[in-house]
């Protein structure tokens, strides 16, 4: 039977027992305010890395997560704890308006009300869920809209013939 290792805590000072399984790494008792201190302090380890500081931000890493999505379709889609998970309340069926010229206000208002809507449709038109490409998409579209709005977008980029 292995021998029981007591620790004192980085935390909080007290005396613990150190699980087996981690001995000689163990820091911080099993309490929840001294695990959260430790994982900060990991990380904050982590990050003070040269190597580390920009992991998620540079392009080299984004490729490399784009990668691992490609190999991994639909990778958190099909797992079953999401499945059991309900992340928020069935809304109530929401009554189509029939169309009229307010229209614009109307679709204007639907979409600055459905966030998550909105996310979605970038994120597809991006073919991307990393936040960086979403929010490099997004400044496009709000540019092009503000050009749209303020009559400098060209229509030179249609070839359709005017009916």
């Amino acid at each position: 039977m292995a021998r029981k290792v007591q620790s004192k805590c980085l935390c909080c000072g007290d005396i613990f027992t150190v699980d087996v399984r981690n001995r000689g790494r163990q820091k911080y008792c099993p309490r929840r305010a001294c695990r959260a201190a430790g994982k900060a302090a990991r990380q904050r380890r982590w990050l003070s890395k040269p190597q580390n500081r920009n992991y998620f931000r540079e392009p080299d890493n984004a490729a490399r997560v784009r990668e691992w999505q490609r190999a991994h379709p639909g990778y958190w889609r099909n797992a079953t704890r999401y499945k059991r998970r309900t992340l928020q309340d069935a809304l109530a069926a929401q009554v189509i308006e029939p169309f009229t010229q307010n229209a614009r206000l109307v679709l204007q208002d639907a979409l600055r009300l459905q966030g998550p809507v909105l996310i979605g449709l970038i994120a597809h038109l991006s073919d991307s869920t990393l936040q960086d490409d979403i929010a490099q998409t997004s400044q496009r579209l709000l540019q092009l809209g503000q050009d749209i709005l303020a009559g400098k977008a060209r229509d030179a980029h249609q070839t359709g013939v005017a009916p």
